[in-house]
C-alpha cells in the first residue's frame, strides 16, 4: 500500500492525513502539482488524495495542471483504486466524473455543522465524523464553489446552503467539500493575515472543537484506508 498526495498550493498540505499515515507506518509521497511535479505513473499507488486550493475547477486555462490532475483522478476511478478529495480536490473528483463545478454564491468559513443524509450514517467512514452518532458533523469549512452530484454518485452529507457538501462514488471515492484535515496551526497559518476574520474568536473555537474532531478524522482515515 501506498499513497500519493496532491497539493494544489503549498499552503494547503495533508495536515492530520499525514500524521495518521505517519503514525500507521504508511508510505507515501507529496507531489506538488502548481509547482510542475507530476506524477509519472499510478501502478505504485493504491490511493490518491487530492488536497485544497484558492483555484477553481472552471479555471483550467489559467491554471493548465488541473486538467492533468483530472486524467489522473480518472485513471485511478478507472482502476478500481481509492480516492478522497478535500474541498477543491472534492470538487475535481465531481468534474472527473462528468459534474458541473461553480460559483456557490456563498462563502462558508470557519466552523460548521453540516448534516449527515441516511446513506451518510449508514457509510462506516462517514458516520465516524458524527458527532456522538449523531446525525450532524461538526466541520471546518473555506469555500465558495460547489458542484452537482455526478451520475451514481451517493450523498453523504449536505446543509441548507449546499446540497452537496460529500459525496461517495463506488466503494472508495470519497469527495469532502469540508476540511477534515485542518489543526489549529494549519488555520492560524490560513487566516492571520485574512481580511475579514476575527482569527482569535475562530481559534479559540478551533481549541475548543479540535481534541474531538481530530478524533473523528483519524477513525475516519482508518476506515478509508483498511
Amino acid at each position: 500500500m501506498s499513497v500519493l498526495i496532491i497539493k494544489n498550493t503549498p499552503a494547503e498540505g495533508p495536515g492530520t492525513i499525514e500524521d495518521y499515515l505517519k503514525s500507521r507506518g504508511m508510505p507515501y509521497e507529496i507531489l506538488e502539482f502548481s509547482k510542475g511535479e507530476i506524477a509519472s505513473a499510478i501502478k505504485g499507488y493504491s490511493h490518491l488524495i487530492v488536497m485544497g486550493g484558492p483555484m477553481a475547477v472552471y479555471e483550467m486555462e489559467r491554471y493548465p495542471y488541473l486538467r492533468t490532475e483530472a486524467e489522473l483522478i480518472k485513471d485511478f476511478i478507472k482502476k478500481g483504486k481509492s480516492v478522497l478529495g478535500i474541498c477543491l480536490g472534492a470538487q475535481m473528483i465531481a468534474h472527473a466524473l462528468g459534474a458541473k463545478v461553480y460559483p456557490g454564491g456563498t462563502q462558508e468559513v470557519g466552523w460548521y455543522n453540516v448534516d449527515l443524509t441516511p446513506e451518510g450514517m449508514e457509510d462506516p467512514a462517514v458516520r465516524a465524523l458524527s458527532v456522538n452518532n449523531s446525525r450532524y458533523a461538526e466541520v471546518f469549512q473555506w469555500h465558495g464553489d460547489t458542484f452537482d452530484l455526478p451520475g451514481d454518485a451517493v450523498r453523504l452529507s449536505s446543509t441548507e446552503v449546499y446540497q452537496n457538501q460529500a459525496f461517495r462514488y463506488g466503494g472508495n471515492v470519497y469527495a469532502l467539500q469540508f476540511h477534515i484535515e485542518v489543526t489549529p496551526k494549519i488555520i492560524r497559518e490560513w487566516f492571520e493575515d485574512e481580511k475579514g476574520v476575527d482569527i482569535n474568536k475562530m481559534l479559540k473555537q478551533t481549541d475548543c472543537i479540535f481534541p474531538e474532531y481530530y478524533k473523528r478524522a483519524m477513525n475516519f482515515y482508518e476506515k478509508f484506508f483498511s
